[in-house]
């Protein structure tokens, strides 16, 4: 009749089913006996065991609210008098509020951190026991050594998971804005009306929190309105996404085309327009011609390799996938993912491992033929006027490349490549307005195809601007990078 606790199963997914065979087939059994299990979610974890288990997730709370509410209802009263300071309760209540924050910032993806960190209660924990004992030795005269608690909370206790430089600068942000001794003078609040409440009792504060707004603007967290958006849009692709994939996948849709007969109709259209396979002696040639040699030219050869595996792998998919549903060959797991992808508009996983992301698969096969013209029209008639940045597989190779272009045209001037940094300069040119190469005498590249999330471009005076409310992207002008 007891418990048997098998903790972090998802590394040992072999005996599961071992489990699950020794449950089903014991012939007596306590009623009071359970198996309780602790995982990741894993995509291989067995389904049966799943299916006939009772699920309960932990997940941090959504919102402030929630957030602060959850933190308090496990505080006691003795807690709160566990220090007579007049700073223990405002210090513990903005380190509960750091805490809900870090939490919170994850769901912006990107945005909120760069990595989304596992912040969980035991930072909390550690944090408030810091706070404490750094209370109990604080010298009354002195008072609270402020560059201390900041150091320990964001280079420590949260910022000892943040292994990003951009997310520990922001961390030690909040730090200092939040934590200093403003954070006791009347006007000081998190946001507009996200103050630190003065309460006696764990109930006052539990009061306080309860008249807090139910949604948060992402502006209690420092990020802009617009983030909201991009986190409402992720949201909801995600709950149709899932939707689809559970979508039962028979072969018939009612009146109409059986699905088998929409996907072959879709890959006859594909096939048809699909480029033809580069020839790797017609290639090397025309690089000879061009320079074989020249760094940029050994980039728009590693380019062109990767295309072509793109565009042989592609080929070979949707011809297996035609056979397949002829019944001359077996369906395998791979062409019936295909299949079903294929159906739902979306990137077959075959694709997807050796391309590049898109929304759906028209995007992505317009995206195949318009990469595959930038390379072969480069290949045939010369080095273009203008590149399109987001056309290539590693934009980051092409850069580079370009660096060294220009460190071996002024090896006379003594430059060596590691002190050569890029410089960007945004034009008043769009794509159509180029007519030639940059000037020769400051040389690197005019790319377009870059875009602004989240701001506007003036173009007249060349700046940043604000965004238009609910205009997520905008389009960037010309840019000479130049090194």
């Amino acid at each position: 009749g007891g418990w048997l606790l098998l903790q972090n199963c998802h590394l040992g997914l072999e005996f599961l089913s071992e489990l699950m065979d020794t449950i089903a087939t014991t012939e007596s059994m306590s009623e009071g006996f359970r198996t309780w299990i602790t995982t990741e979610a894993h995509p291989e974890f067995p389904i049966n065991l799943l299916q006939s288990s009772i699920k309960f997730t932990n997940e941090p709370p959504q919102g402030v609210k929630a957030g602060l509410k959850r933190t308090y209802s496990a505080v006691t009263q003795d807690h709160l008098e566990v220090s007579n300071m007049p700073q223990w309760r405002p210090l513990l209540y903005a380190v509960a509020f750091l805490h809900t924050t870090v939490q919170e910032r994850r769901k912006f993806g990107p945005l909120g951190w760069n990595i989304p960190y596992e912040f969980n209660q035991a930072d909390f924990a550690a944090s408030v026991q810091f706070v404490q004992n750094h209370l109990d030795d604080m010298d009354i005269k002195c008072g609270v050594n402020w560059s201390c608690v900041r150091y320990m909370l964001g280079e420590v206790q949260y910022g000892g998971r943040v292994t990003d430089d951009l997310d520990k600068a922001l961390l030690n942000t909040y730090a200092r804005v939040w934590f200093g001794e403003h954070m006791f003078s009347e006007k000081f609040c998190f946001y507009k009306d996200y103050v630190i409440p003065k309460g006696k009792t764990v109930e006052d504060y539990l009061q306080y929190i309860e008249q807090l707004p139910v949604i948060d603007t992402p502006e209690v967290f420092g990020l802009h309105p617009n983030a909201d958006i991009t986190y409402q849009t992720n949201l909801a692709n995600e709950t149709l996404s899932t939707i689809v994939s559970i979508q039962p996948k028979d072969s018939s849709t009612g009146g109409g085309e059986t699905r088998e007969a929409v996907v072959q109709r879709l890959a006859d259209e594909m096939l048809e327009k699909l480029p033809p396979d580069y020839n790797p002696h017609e290639v090397k040639a025309q690089l000879q011609k061009m320079g074989a040699i020249q760094p940029i030219n050994i980039f728009l050869h590693q380019e062109i390799d990767r295309m072509q595996h793109v565009i042989s792998r592609v080929r070979t998919t949707l011809t297996d996938l035609k056979l397949a549903i002829d019944g001359t060959i077996i369906m395998s797991e791979e062409l019936q993912d295909a299949l079903d992808n294929m159906y739902d508009a979306r990137i077959p996983k075959l694709w997807f491992r050796i391309s590049w992301e898109s929304a759906t698969l028209g995007f992505w096969f317009t995206e195949l033929l318009e990469r595959n013209q930038q390379f072969s029209s480069w290949l045939q008639d010369g080095r273009p006027n203008q590149f399109w940045m987001t056309g290539f597989f590693n934009p980051q190779g092409f850069l580079t490349a370009m660096r060294q272009e220009t460190t071996r045209m002024n090896l006379a001037k003594g430059w060596a490549l590691d002190s050569v940094v890029l410089h960007n300069e945004v034009t008043k040119m769009m794509k159509e307005d180029v007519a030639g190469p940059p000037p020769a005498e400051i040389g690197g590249v005019y790319i377009y195809g870059l875009f602004l999330e989240g701001a506007g471009w003036d173009r007249r005076n060349s700046k940043l601007v604000e965004s238009t409310p609910k205009v997520l992207f905008t389009s960037l002008p010309v840019v000479h990078v130049y090194a």
